[in-house]
């Protein structure tokens, strides 16, 4: 009688793997010239660490199998304990590959540093003195993408386009919560934190449609938070962009105001025209009327201060209840829809008391000591009366 050939269970999962083929593996597939260094940075790192790994592996699976209690014809020798050969072997592979892993990231760190304007198009190609970079101004709000193009003069939502082979100069913020940009063709990807400008340079050397999405979590919208990013040809950009330019819809502050509530699945579409400046009151988180911009706010602190008249300007500096004043929703990622509010359910003007003043201290969010002897010798001295320039107390 024959006997069955047993074959492992795990060998039924092989077909599985042919499913894979059909990934798409865009990270190591890029066709943007920043993701294609990040993408070899990872292979030769990869290779380098596997100089170790796999050697390890063998070996340890070599010395179990050969000295295993069933061969006799091994040695076996108990009182071994050093060979200065070997010590050199173990030691000085792992510190040889740590030294160049060490260099390789030094040099990749400064070279793929996000706010390093590019120096060329791709490995054969640099970058001509006269090419001028395309400036895109990137807004993350929940839970859609805004596109401002300053220098065309009009905005985006969910699409963004720029030309093959042009220099790309990202602005990056958010409306309320973190999140990261991210377009794995073309380059890794960047926070985009409210109150906060970070920066990314870019190219896409090959024509296509790439998808963009968010790659931080930020409450219930997230993964509906996508985008297309269009690598164009130099003509079609400049139809799109006239296209663009000769709809509908001007994005101003009140409009952006309106845009930026919560939504999920948002269209693309386009704004025809932009307000000026809009981003940097976005960025500076004063775009509604009345709020004072964090850019005033911190010049008045490097003034040393506005003593006790302060206090009129902390209802300019309360930004996350500004959707539940008005009965609505706050722009809180975790409450989309309800009026929870996202902070405190404490009404923005109840007063709240305060621990009884120091003597010669003031109380609640005065400044103490007007006079700016009192404050560290690197301080400027405020304006006379300890007041802020008046233009700064002003509404924007």
């Amino acid at each position: 009688m024959m006997k069955r050939v047993k074959f492992p269970r795990s060998l039924l999962l092989l077909p599985l793997l042919g499913m894979l083929a059909g990934c798409n593996m865009v990270v190591m597939s890029p066709f943007g010239d920043i993701a294609m260094q990040q993408r070899d940075l990872i292979v030769v790192s990869t290779l380098l660490m596997l100089l170790i790994i796999v050697p390890v592996i063998f070996l340890t699976l070599f010395f179990a199998w050969r000295y295993r209690s069933a061969n006799t014809s091994a040695t076996y020798d108990p009182e071994w304990h050093h060979s200065t050969r070997l010590e050199v072997v173990i030691w000085a592979a792992p510190l040889a590959i740590i030294i160049a892993l060490g260099a390789i990231t030094w040099i990749s760190t400064h070279k793929l540093d996000p706010y390093r304007p590019l120096d060329r198009i791709d490995a054969q190609r640099p970058l001509p003195a006269d090419v001028k970079p395309l400036t895109v101004q990137v807004v993350a709000l929940d839970w859609k993408w805004l596109f401002i193009y300053p220098e065309q003069g009009f905005a985006s939502v969910n699409e963004l386009y720029a030309p093959v082979d042009v220099p790309i100069t990202f602005e990056i913020t958010a409306s309320s919560v973190m999140n990261s940009f991210y377009i794995p063709a073309l380059a890794g990807q960047i926070y985009a934190m409210p109150g906060m400008r970070t920066k990314l340079h870019a190219v896409i050397n090959q024509p296509g449609a790439y998808k963009g999405f968010s790659a931080n979590y930020s409450g219930d919208g997230f993964s509906h938070m996508t985008f297309t990013f269009h690598g164009a040809s130099q003509a079609d950009f400049d139809a799109w962009v006239a296209k663009s330019k000769a709809g509908n819809g001007t994005l101003d502050r009140a409009a952006y105001l309106e845009f930026e509530r919560p939504s999920e699945r948002e269209p693309k579409r386009q704004f025809a025209s932009v307000e000026d400046n809009l981003f940097d009151a976005i960025v500076n988180l004063c775009v509604k009327p009345g709020q004072m911009c964090a850019k005033d706010m911190m010049h008045i602190d490097m003034m040393g201060g506005a003593g006790k008249e302060s206090q009129e300007n902390r209802e300019k500096l309360l930004y996350d209840t500004r959707h539940a004043e008005e009965g609505a929703g706050t722009n809180a990622a975790t409450f989309p829809a309800h009026g929870n509010e996202a902070r405190s359910p404490e009404a923005p003007n109840k007063e709240t008391p305060h621990a009884a003043p120091a003597e010669g201290g003031t109380q609640g969010h005065d400044m103490q000591g007007h006079d700016m002897g009192t404050m560290g010798s690197g301080a400027t001295p405020a304006p006379e009366g300890g007041i802020a320039p008046k233009q700064l107390n002003q509404s924007n």
